[in-house]
């Protein structure tokens, strides 16, 4: 007895209805397909339906979201603008154009119309389309079949087929190309020539699947494609039609649109005429028209699905060739047939293991010329075929070794975010911490930061300051592979490149595009390297993954997670507003491929009651089809007494000033002169977590004094183009206004700001401008010359005026010397073990009482990097402030700063409101510490 496509033994003759109901069961159905496999019909990968795997084109919601306002009309009767794009990519006249909800709509409507006009019988090679067949009975036809065998490559004899033509028997012959199952392509001259010799018969060609073959459309242009052998490209039947030919094409297989029904037909206008009167009203819906015009001329996807099926077809097939006993057939679609080649043994035992795997086949014994050894399978993704290859291989008994060139793929998850700061590098410290707390080999990795904010690793190369916490997070020393790619804005439109920690030059934004593809490979190189020694990764993206300008060249957002197969987390800030339009407008903007790897959502820096958001995360579910996993407070407590994180970027130094509500009445006023290209402003963050310091920003000369009282101290943190900003702050007034400035404050300058505050700076090889020299300040007599090769290193030193031992890194061109001027001299104020000078101050007397003397310059610099972060040194500092002032000095350290208590505290708050249970869930992971088998 002959098996049915989805389950069990066909029916017994006396089951007329059920029979009929099996004989013409297509594949596809998803929901029944799910329920049978156990698993939602998401989670289904259904190699039954032919859909191309590339998914709909990105642009699908924005279309339908768009046309939802013509819902409320009756749509176009005659599809003008959808039969006018159809002309313009097959190049016909709209005369010889109709549209149909689907090609099912289209070939019931021909078949009518072919009885209408006399004919009496339809010859049908097979295997075909089980509904050919069935539409020709409904219209009366009598059906004869051409069977088309195996040994011949299932391709059909067109002398057989011109002989079972006759003038006085003329015929509706009805072919398929590429064939469905079989993928065959009858070449359209072949058509063309039997069409012309039977002038009286009505040839019918589905061409739905005719899109996916390469160089198909060429023929007839002069451009014609050479095919393996040398022939010429099988061309189209929708050109250099004959009058008796008609031509069928689905539009929802190629664009992944199959729930949407959309059909073309082509022929002569009086024969399009006649279709058209026997097509209801309006058959084709407002959204299904705007949508099939607008792919239709989306030429770049056009072009992009027939590259990547032709070669995700070739390669399946080269790899289901290598699994013995099966048989797989050549065809130039995005489906292959293949045969169980296996004495006694049907498909069947196949289907139902690899449905119980959640994976459905197509079984064919169904279709005409076919039996149950016979099944067929849709091309799709990469990994999705991989999957089935697998498969495949272990119902066979094949134990297929792992290919050595083969990339370990270790269970990843990435937070990505709608804008810039939204928290995504302190949420991904948190995951980190978080699993590494409950076991797992987590390391953290960054593709791309585009940041001044930067740190050393212990073998002198430079990553983002935000990498170098996470690695801190996970117990591992920090890495360039963590950071493979890091930007340094260097101006508007330029910025140094870093590759794997060493600079390889000064780009502008077209050079850097001219250079993404060697910054890809580095990326991936290095994540593939840094994963296959560890056992979890946590990903950070950068920016939005939403930003269209750029999504083609993405390096650092969905192109990652793709690469790491990672699991998307995307985040929103709460605290800015308008987040959940953010985040709904994000999901809308990726592609579907993009958007299957977004797992949930999270809210973060909410103020208030959460119950509050209830209708708003509803809301966000059903507009994504994604849960909100967590809403994350604010988290003052990581900002202030010592538990600062690093922030992701330069918008995270308004968060270093921010909460100045509780500190001490007698604090010290320490003003920020913020230059336009500011770099590693973390520095700060120690200084601005002491209870007796109020740090405030200050970018116009005019805020230095505030309510006409000199500040305490004024720091020049670092920048990335020295001679620019420091001209732009000479030009500001901020020199003289320095200058000017009573012994009672203090200038100090990190890194650039040392060699502002010194007496000119040269740069003659153009490392950061154009201009090769520029005056400083002239408040230390230094000069500093710019190199070639960058200073990188981490560092330890001891200050001379205070025994204290004081650590960091460095990250500077910059050689600087003291140099001979009238007035004081520049004295070295700490050096390493050396005897290096890395920090220099201004040998002055001081006029203050002798009762209040410095224990550091009035006007000192440094080239070390977290120069405050040694909690002794940071308390001197203060307290020869405070003595300067008046004020009792407080002697012991008031916060012990580190990183240490931040993470833990941070990884505990994300305990507490992130979906934990969740993200394991996703990530294949059944509890901490234990892989899904």
């Amino acid at each position: 007895m002959r098996q049915n496509t989805l389950g069990g033994l066909a029916p017994s003759a006396g089951q007329r209805q059920q029979t009929e109901a099996d004989r013409y069961a297509h594949g596809g159905n998803v929901h029944k397909l799910a329920e049978r496999a156990g698993v939602r019909p998401g989670e289904l990968v259904d190699f039954s339906a032919s859909i191309n795997p590339l998914g709909p084109p990105s642009w699908l919601a924005e279309e339908i979201a768009d046309a939802l306002a013509e819902v409320v009309h009756y749509p176009d009767p005659e599809a003008a603008d959808l039969t006018l794009a159809a002309c313009e990519r097959y190049k016909v006249w709209p005369t010889q154009a109709l549209a149909g909800n689907g090609a099912s709509e289209l070939l019931p409507a021909v078949c009518s119309l072919a009885a209408r006009l006399g004919h009496k019988r339809a010859i049908i090679p097979v295997p075909a389309y089980v509904d050919v067949d069935r539409c020709c009975r409904l219209a009366g036809l009598s059906v004869e079949t051409l069977a088309c065998r195996a040994q011949d490559g299932f391709v059909p004899d067109l002398e057989r087929l011109a002989g079972m033509l006759t003038p006085a028997a003329p015929a509706v012959v009805m072919l398929t190309s590429p064939n469905s199952p079989t993928g065959v392509v009858i070449p359209a001259r072949h058509v063309r020539d039997l069409a012309k010799a039977f002038p009286d018969s009505l040839f019918v060609v589905d061409e739905s699947f005719a899109d996916f073959v390469p160089g198909i459309e060429n023929e007839g242009t002069g451009r014609e494609a050479a095919a393996p052998n040398g022939a010429v490209g099988p061309g189209r039947l929708v050109r250099l039609r004959p009058d008796n030919v008609i031509v069928l094409s689905s539009l929802t297989k190629f664009y992944a649109l199959p729930g949407l029904r959309l059909g073309l037909c082509f022929a002569q206008p009086e024969t399009i005429a006649r279709l058209r009167r026997r097509l209801p009203a309006w058959n084709v819906g407002v959204l299904a028209q705007r949508v099939g015009a607008r792919a239709l001329r989306d030429l770049e996807y056009q072009e992009r699905t027939v590259r990547e099926v032709a070669s995700l077809r070739e390669a399946l097939t080269a790899e289901l060739r290598e699994i013995p006993g099966l048989r797989v057939f050549p065809g130039q679609a995005n489906f292959l047939l293949c045969r169980l080649d296996r004495v006694g043994m049907t498909a069947r035992p196949l289907f139902e293991r690899l449905l119980s795997e959640g994976l459905a086949l197509r079984l064919c014994a169904n279709f005409e010329g076919l039996d149950d050894s016979y099944f067929r399978i849709a091309v799709r993704t990469r990994d999705e075929n991989a999957r089935l290859v697998d498969a495949l291989g272990r119902f066979s008994g094949v134990i297929k070794p792992p290919a050595p060139l083969k990339t370990r793929r270790v269970p990843a998850v990435m937070v990505q975010g709608t804008c810039s700061n939204a928290g995504k590098s302190v949420l991904a410290a948190g995951l980190c911490r978080i699993l590494l707390e409950d076991g797992f080999d987590v390391a953290p990795f960054k593709a791309q930061n585009m940041s001044n904010n930067s740190a050393v690793t212990p073998d002198g190369r430079e990553i983002g300051r935000a990498q170098a916490t996470q690695a801190q997070a996970c117990r591992l020393t920090p890495d360039a592979r963590m950071n493979p790619v890091l930007l340094k804005p260097t101006g508007d439109t330029g910025s140094q490149v870093v590759i794997l920690g060493r600079p390889v030059g000064q780009m502008n934004v077209q050079q850097y595009h001219a250079y993404k593809p060697e910054a890809w490979r580095a990326a991936t190189q290095a994540y593939d390297s840094l994963a296959a020694e560890h056992g979890l990764m946590v990903l950070e993206g950068a920016g939005s993954p939403a930003e269209v300008n750029l999504k083609h060249q993405d390096i650092v957002n969905m192109a990652m997670a793709r690469h790491a197969g990672a699991k998307v987390l995307l985040v929103g800030d709460i605290d800015r507003g308008g987040v959940f339009a953010a985040l709904s407008g994000t999901f809308d903007i990726l592609d579907p491929e993009e958007r299957a790897l977004v797992v949930g959502h999270v809210l973060n820096k909410f103020r208030g009651d959460a119950s509050i958001l209830a209708p708003a995360l509803d809301f966000l579910y059903r507009r994504t089809g994604r849960p909100v996993l967590g809403v994350v407070p604010w988290l003052p407590d990581l900002s202030t007494r010592g538990l600062a994180l690093p922030e992701e970027d330069s918008l995270g130094i308004r968060n270093t000033v921010a909460d100045q509500n509780s500190k001490r009445p007698d604090s010290l006023d320490i003003a920020v002169v913020v230059p336009q290209r500011i770099s590693n402003f973390n520095d700060l963050d120690p200084l601005a977590a002491e209870p007796d310091v109020r740090l405030r920003l200050v970018h116009d000369v005019r805020g230095l004094l505030r309510d006409g009282q000199a500040p305490d101290a004024v720091i020049l943190p670092g920048s990335k183009n020295t001679i620019e900003d420091m001209r732009s702050l000479r030009g500001a007034g901020f020199a003289a206004a320095l200058r000017g400035l009573p012994e009672t404050t203090s200038v100090i300058g990190i890194c650039a700001g040392l060699q502002m505050l010194g007496t000119r700076v040269d740069d003659p090889h153009g490392l950061e401008s154009a201009q090769k020299s520029a005056d400083g300040f002239g408040l230390l007599p230094l000069a500093t010359t710019l190199e070639r090769d960058k200073t990188l290193t981490r560092m330890s030193a001891t200050c001379l005026r205070t025994g204290q031992t004081i650590s960091g890194y460095e990250i500077h061109h910059g050689q600087t010397e003291i140099v001979d001027t009238p007035g004081p001299r520049a004295i070295p104020l700490a050096q390493d073990a050396t005897g290096r000078p890395l920090s220099f101050g201004l040998d002055s007397p001081s006029t203050l009482p002798r009762a209040l003397p410095r224990a550091l310059p009035r006007i000192w610099g440094t080239y070390l990097h977290g120069v405050f972060d040694e909690d002794a040194f940071r308390r001197a500092f203060i307290d020869d402030l405070r003595q300067a002032k008046g004020l009792k000095p407080l002697r012991d350290p008031q916060t012990r700063f580190g990183l240490e208590p931040a993470l833990e505290r941070l990884a505990a708050s994300l305990r507490q409101h992130l979906d934990m249970k969740r993200v394991y869930q996703a990530l294949g992971l059944t509890r901490p510490g234990s892989l899904l088998g």
